[in-house]
């Protein structure tokens, strides 16, 4: 499979490469200047679950990066998986330049996808969500691959392309989920994310955020606070949200520092060096909320901050 991934961040990296060494060839698409700029080889220090022995890799990997797109390069597929602020723009982007490639839109979202992709047509379009996080220090990327991914189906039954999608990740060495209602699926974990990055308004840093029990656990009373709105929304909660929500946060918070974000693990590596810019989703939820009845006072308050 021929595949474009659109920009060179820490999620598209990390699964271009797997990609690759699955025999897949893979480009990357990136901004006018930036081809200069970046070079032409990543440093990767990822953690890969998909190895039961050895998971630590270290590799100067070698990537091929592009400053245009033709729909006349016939990709097979387009790889987007960005933050949700820059959806809007990537997708207007893309919409003449997509010729026949499917598009697998793989991002953390709060809106309903389906709309947020138009005018690409919706039959081109997978949807899915990564199992990876990471963060780049210049051109050293530090990151994590989990070996399973989320994908959702536009129908019943998944179309060609989604089959292909699913195949592109089987043949990496990926175990894959489907998720009947990947709409609800993804606002679940949109709450989540919401839910740390009130406080790294707050605290400053993801890293902060990870080092401190208390902000953990003030992590997780942000994610109690957002399931109230989330069934207003006619949003089924899934296991994981009904899990962080009825635990003691105190308790969780100390169990997500002192065994998950152990500082020189890879889950801790992975998002102590995530710096990208924290709020729009907390803007975004906080506002929405309003439109169903919902006042969530600790993001208001991690706004004000």
């Amino acid at each position: 499979m021929k595949i474009l991934i659109f920009g060179r961040g820490a999620i598209g990296t990390q699964y271009g490469w797997a990609f690759e060494k699955a025999g897949h060839t893979v480009e990357f698409y990136v901004r006018e200047g930036r081809k200069a700029q970046y070079g032409s080889s990543v440093d990767l220090e990822i953690s890969d679950g998909r190895r039961k022995k050895d998971k630590k890799v270290l590799e100067k990997w070698p990537v091929t990066l592009r400053e245009e797109l033709d729909p006349a390069e016939n990709y097979d597929l387009i790889f987007l998986s960005i933050n949700p602020e820059q959806v809007k723009n990537a997708v207007e982007f893309l919409a003449p330049r997509v010729g026949n490639a499917t598009v697998l839109f793989f991002n953390n979202y709060g809106k309903n996808p389906r709309e947020a992709v138009k005018p690409i047509p919706i039959e081109q379009v997978a949807f899915g969500f990564p199992g990876a996080g990471g963060g780049y220090e210049g051109n050293k990327l530090y990151g994590i691959l989990y070996p399973s991914v989320q994908l959702g189906n536009t129908a019943d039954k998944p179309s060609e392309r989604e089959t292909a999608v699913q195949n592109l990740f089987v043949s990496a060495g990926f175990r894959v989920t489907v998720q009947k209602d990947i709409e609800s699926w993804l606002l679940n974990h949109y709450v989540m994310n919401t839910a740390m990055e009130a406080e790294v308004l707050k605290r400053g840093s993801f890293e902060n955020v990870v080092t401190s029990t208390e902000a953990l656990a003030d992590m997780l009373r942000n994610l109690k606070e957002m399931v109230p709105y989330l069934k207003a929304k006619g949003v089924k909660t899934d296991a994981a949200t009904n899990v962080l929500a009825l635990l003691p946060a105190g308790l969780l918070g100390f169990l997500l520092k002192h065994m998950m974000y152990v500082p020189g693990s890879a889950a801790y590596e992975a998002i102590a060096h995530n710096h990208f810019k924290a709020g729009f989703a907390v803007r975004e939820v906080a506002q929405d909320a309003e439109t169903v009845g919902i006042t969530l006072k600790r993001l208001e308050d991690a706004l004000s901050a």
